[in-house]
């Protein structure tokens, strides 16, 4: 039976992973993210991701990371809940959590031929550099107007208000 738990590595595993693609010359992409409360606007981005390599690797925020970037209130949902809802989608290959604020070392780490981000991160992509000085490129996705974790959490508050 498939298990998409399967999918979930450590940064060691997917670096050896990382090393079997190579070899078999596929494109490696690479995004990164919280995926707090998966909606509409993530799966047109993680198929776009998708579409610009062979693979697709998912850097997931930790716990600790989203709650040091989004604030004491988040996540919702626990990195290995958020970690297997976006393992279970077709268009992700790998999923790894990282634990510091941004994925600098893991970018540099694996090193993917194509870094993908939205392009409401277009001041500022984290590992853009490494990324770039070793041949690779960045792209940058569009967004999908009006869909948010943080307006889906809006949402639900106005729906059932402040729960305290």
């Amino acid at each position: 039976m498939y298990n998409c738990k399967n999918k979930i590595l450590t940064t060691d595993e997917m670096y050896k992973e990382r090393v079997r693609f190579r070899e078999g010359c596929k494109t490696i992409a690479f995004t990164n993210g919280c995926f707090d409360i998966l909606h509409s606007g993530h799966v047109t981005y993680l198929q776009f991701a998708r579409a610009q390599g062979d693979v697709l690797i998912l850097g997931m925020n930790s716990d600790a990371s989203v709650q040091r970037n989004k604030g004491d209130n988040r996540p919702i949902n626990c990195e290995q809940d958020r970690a297997v809802v976006i393992a279970a989608l077709e268009c992700v290959d790998y999923v790894v959590l990282f634990d510091e604020d941004e994925p600098a070392d893991l970018i540099e780490k694996l090193l993917p031929d194509v870094l993908v981000k939205g392009e409401d991160w277009a001041h500022y992509v984290s590992g853009r550099e490494a990324v770039e000085a070793a041949g690779g490129k960045v792209v940058l996705a569009k967004m999908v107007e009006g869909r948010s974790t943080t307006s889906t959490i809006d949402n639900v508050l106005k729906v059932y208000g402040k729960m305290e």
